[in-house]
């Protein structure tokens, strides 16, 4: 996923050897454990060959090598948090690193307070420069009308979309459903929406997958239902969109406390995994009262407003910048 995402911004993708050695067993963090040796031996090779001034390094086992190569090089390393809470990988990466770029304030008990900057999430570009209007008018969507935007990730999120699909008629009524499906339920979104009324049709939107347009689907909406990756801590409050939060059951604590962050600040409210379908406590109950609610939906975009920032990647460009200049370590 990775090559193609950078392929596409004409950035040159050099791929490496890594593996998990954290939670995954004996054997097979022993297989990860001979993958990172390797991997920081062709990161030792690319880092000499391209003779970098500052390593910029985020999440994940496959920053690990890079980070060990670039320490015993001695070229400075930012590493960038973009969850509240690291991963042991981060962490191993933070302990080599002369500055460590977070999201929110929230990270400060994770990281050591010699290293840690807040900067914001680096929102894309895009985001910038889209608005309400523009945004409603690209999908035909009425000034007036509700929006409920739905997604889940490039591969989607099954329980969310079946969560929706079974409650889609309900949600028709006050709203138009903006659902951008991934690829995995593609096939079956696609089958239920050719199987509504026209006019029930019209107003559910389904698109497997948007990139840049995921921007406009954002400014369009009046409120999100999503999974609590590190972005929602950036884009939702960059918009000032108000969200229903489902953290990804399977994801270790990350996203439970992105969307408990966001929660606590008002800007969200969280409907676990295995809740949604609940007919009380679950998901079409939470979003037919909060589409329903117009003076708290307004509140919880001015708590998400707050929240945000808009330099996020200017300040992370400033702290490669002053690395790069004063050999920090």
């Amino acid at each position: 996923m990775e090559r193609s995402l950078v392929s596409r911004e004409g950035v040159p993708f050099r791929a490496i050897q890594a593996g998990a050695m954290h939670g995954v067993g004996l054997a097979r963090a022993a297989g990860g454990a001979l993958r990172t040796l390797r991997g920081m031996v062709e990161a030792w090779r690319i880092l000499a060959e391209f003779k970098p001034d500052v390593v910029f390094l985020t999440g994940g086992f496959v920053g690990v090598p890079v980070s060990l190569a670039a320490w015993l090089q001695r070229i400075p390393s930012v590493v960038y948090l973009p969850d509240i809470q690291p991963g042991h990988a981060l962490r191993v990466m933070a302990r080599f690193a002369a500055r460590v770029a977070t999201t929110t304030e929230a990270s400060a008990r994770f990281i050591a307070p010699d290293k840690m900057v807040v900067t914001g999430y680096p929102v894309r570009e895009v985001f910038a420069a889209v608005s309400r209007e523009e945004a409603r008018q690209h999908f035909g969507i009425a000034p007036g009308e509700r929006v409920l935007l739905v997604y889940g990730g490039s591969k989607g999120a099954r329980s969310i979309n079946r969560a929706v699909l079974a409650g889609l008629t309900r949600l028709l009524e006050g709203a138009v459903v903006l659902h951008v499906t991934g690829a995995t339920d593609w096939a079956e979104v696609s089958a239920a929406r050719a199987q509504l009324p026209e006019g029930q049709r019209a107003r559910y939107l389904a698109f497997e997958y948007l990139h840049d347009e995921m921007a406009l689907a954002m400014a369009a909406a009046d409120l999100a239902v999503c999974r609590a990756g590190a972005s929602a801590l950036g884009e939702l409050p960059y918009l000032g969109l108000p969200a229903i939060l489902v953290p990804y059951p399977y994801a270790w604590r990350y996203q439970r406390v992105n969307a408990q962050y966001l929660a606590d600040r008002d800007a969200a409210m969280v409907v676990e995994d295995g809740s949604l379908m609940d007919e009380r406590e679950g998901l079409l109950p939470r979003v037919i009262a909060l589409l329903g609610a117009p003076e708290r939906l307004n509140a919880m975009r001015q708590a998400s407003l707050r929240l945000g920032r808009r330099d996020g990647a200017e300040r992370i460009a400033a702290l490669l910048i002053e690395a790069s200049h004063s050999q920090l370590t």
